[in-house]
């Protein structure tokens, strides 16, 4: 890669990262709101160290050394820069199945949120997903379907990566589910700070899982994930600490940022069954796709007044 596609693919990893943990730094400031100045003082430290280092740089070096068995621990963490051409021949035999297992996990979560999670709507046509929603399971299932058999075709190894990944999703999407009902828990039951520190950690681990998944569409490189993710992770948290409720009034962002991971997904899914994609089309998609979503919500705070967006 050259210094430009290096700096695009960081920028684009760190601008995903940010709109894709919106929710998660909403959830963790409400949170925050109730706890004591030390705790936060100490979640605000530590807890950014094992968000950035101890989830999104150990989790995606753990990915490719899983899917890479035979290049070990090093090689794993560093196997794009490698000159050595039995490592890419490694890559190139392995990346079919864990791009395939990271598309269909991102391509049901924007399935889920297009069906059955409220929202603002920001395109014609939401509204109608959204009264189906009933059809949510079917429509997941045809596409596992679709994916496995022709994966089979390919590969045994690829349909394995793709159930693996609507594993991964129904897993975090359980955990997700609670988030929730846990958080308004957490406020009448007066729990001790020490209680809800390890809860902020527990979903900031669940919250990360998209974001780590979809930096797979840019890019292999465990060091430029680490790097962008982490860049990303240091906004969201700023986020947090500063400015939560002038983001929440930006009330398409996470319109932006499920449609990016529609995007990155059908990138991950193509790839894997040997469609190019060039490498500066996923920092692209997702630049477009926010930008025009901020401008929407933007517009929509204008036009009501500092509010956003009337309605759902």
């Amino acid at each position: 890669m050259d210094l430009f596609s290096i700096f695009l693919t960081i920028a684009g990893l760190c601008l995903f990262e940010t709109i894709s943990s919106i929710d998660n730094a909403i959830i963790n400031a409400e949170v925050l709101s109730t706890m004591g100045e030390k705790a936060r003082k100490w979640f605000l430290t530590w807890g950014l160290f094992i968000a950035v280092f101890a989830i999104r740089g150990l989790l995606p070096w753990l990915i490719v050394w899983a899917a890479l068995p035979q290049l070990g621990p090093i090689d794993s963490l560093t196997a794009t820069f490698s000159s050595d051409p039995h490592v890419h021949e490694a890559i190139e035999s392995a990346s079919p199945i864990l791009l395939i297992a990271g598309g269909t996990f991102l391509v049901f979560l924007f399935f889920h949120w297009l069906f059955l999670e409220p929202k603002h709507f920001g395109l014609r046509g939401e509204k109608f997903f959204q009264e189906q929603g009933v059809w949510f399971y079917a429509v997941v299932s045809l596409l596992l379907s679709a994916i496995v058999w022709n994966a089979l075709q390919r590969e045994p190894l690829m349909a394995f990566g793709a159930v693996v990944g609507s594993t991964a999703f129904f897993i975090t999407h359980g955990f997700k589910e609670n988030a929730a009902k846990s958080e308004r828990e957490l406020m009448q039951q007066g729990l001790s700070d020490t209680s809800k520190v390890f809860y902020l950690i527990v979903i900031d681990a669940t919250f990360s899982i998209d974001g780590v998944l979809g930096a797979f569409a840019f890019t292999l490189s465990v060091p430029l994930i680490l790097l962008g993710n982490g860049l990303g992770a240091l906004i969201v948290r700023q986020i947090t600490v500063s400015n939560i409720e002038s983001i929440k009034k930006y009330v398409y962002l996470k319109n932006g940022a499920m449609y990016s991971i529609l995007f990155l997904g059908a990138v991950m899914l193509l790839d894997s069954f040997g469609i190019h994609i060039p490498e500066w089309v996923s920092p692209a998609l997702t630049f477009g796709t926010i930008g025009f979503f901020f401008l929407k919500s933007r517009n929509a705070l204008a036009t009501n007044g500092g509010q956003g967006a009337a309605g759902h």
